[in-house]
């Protein structure tokens, strides 16, 4: 059978206005509706015929001033993000909208029943328990911050009892699977010499995303092998960085095609074509593309890359203590989640080799 002959859109469309007979189509119709009548799933309705989406609700101006003095506060005390002041406000506003529409128009009006009544529309929507856990918390910070200015008498939070999210084991990688990502970037390129360097910095310091990309060159000490990164709350804690990452950070820092940084990131170490600071979005892509190359199964994240940092140090026998410092965890327990994964690889292991393991 031959193969049909390659033309352009515009070719195509200019046959179809043309040819002899265009407007009449001896072919007999399909029952039913007719080919012009099919509608095309692709386009959607004219602006002037969809619906309206519905408008979130305004957020009441007394519960307005309140989220925006926390927020304030909560950013210059706590060092938070950007991300995390969003994400505050996002929580804060829904619970402000769910109460301006049951008249509450600023926090102190709102009842203990107030506050469980918005808990049980956010189970309504279905949404996980962390999340619901997550909205709660905010709105405990927030109250916790108007009682300490001494701007409402009482917190409808009190005396709700605190439940613990349900709380998903980490996601890790296996070492192989690890040992084929970091092998995946193409060296030839300055792009992927530039990958190499940052996957090998990230599993060898066990990095968050952010701490990654927000790396500097005066960061690195690669003669003690240490960087100084900065987390959660812009606390800084050195990692250590070790001799397969020692030598692929050399490489990108020596190679000729480097970019030359641009002025908005005059000292960031890891760089985008044109010289910028790269992102975190741009870091994900960087990880998944790696993925595919190497074939895994698994759709991997940067965080990934940190819970297998860790993980990997504790199946070769590494000390809690030692992990937390280095993963720079203020408490002991959220370290211990790692312990959970340790166990069940151990489980694994006892399972398929002890002879008197089934049942």
């Amino acid at each position: 059978m031959a193969r049909p002959s390659k033309r352009s859109k515009g070719a195509d469309l200019g046959e179809q206005d043309s040819a002899p007979g265009a407007g009449t189509n001896h072919a007999k119709p399909r029952a039913g509706r007719s080919r012009g009548s099919r509608p095309n799933r692709a386009d959607p309705l004219p602006r002037e015929l969809r619906e309206p989406e519905p408008e979130a609700p305004p957020v009441p101006a007394g519960f307005a001033r309140a989220i925006d003095q926390f927020l304030a506060e909560f950013g210059a005390t706590r060092g938070a993000s950007a991300h995390s002041l969003r994400a505050y406000r996002l929580d804060l506003e829904d619970y402000a909208r769910f109460q301006g529409t049951r008249e509450c128009h600023e926090p102190g009006a709102v009842s203990p029943r107030g506050l469980r009544a918005w808990l049980a529309e956010l189970d309504v929507r279905e949404l996980s328990r962390a999340t619901i856990q997550r909205r709660l918390s905010a709105v405990r910070s927030l109250y916790k911050h108007l009682l300490r200015r001494g701007l409402v008498g009482a917190a409808p939070t009190a005396g709700l009892p605190r439940r613990r999210g349900e709380r998903k084991l980490p996601r890790a990688l296996a070492l192989e699977e690890v040992e084929s990502l970091l092998a995946a970037p193409d060296a030839a390129t300055p792009a992927g010499r530039r990958d190499r360097a940052l996957l090998e910095l990230m599993y060898s310091a066990g990095t968050r995303a952010s701490e990654a990309v927000g790396l500097d060159r005066g960061d690195l000490d690669l003669e003690r092998g240490l960087a100084r990164v900065r987390g959660k709350g812009k606390k800084e804690r050195l990692c250590v960085v070790g001799s397969h990452a020692q030598r692929a950070l050399r490489e990108y820092l020596l190679d000729p095609a480097r970019p030359s940084p641009a002025r908005s990131a005059p000292d960031a170490l890891f760089l985008g074509p044109r010289g910028t600071r790269l992102t975190t979005r741009t870091l994900q892509r960087i990880v998944e593309d790696n993925a595919l190359r190497a074939g895994l199964a698994k759709k991997p994240t940067p965080h990934m890359l940190r819970h297998s940092f860790a993980t990997h140090l504790l199946d070769a026998g590494a000390d809690l203590r030692s992990v937390q410092g280095l993963l720079g965890h203020a408490h002991l327990t959220t370290t211990q989640i790692y312990t959970h994964i340790s166990i069940e690889r151990l489980r694994e292991v006892y399972e398929k080799a002890h002879p008197r393991s089934g049942a």
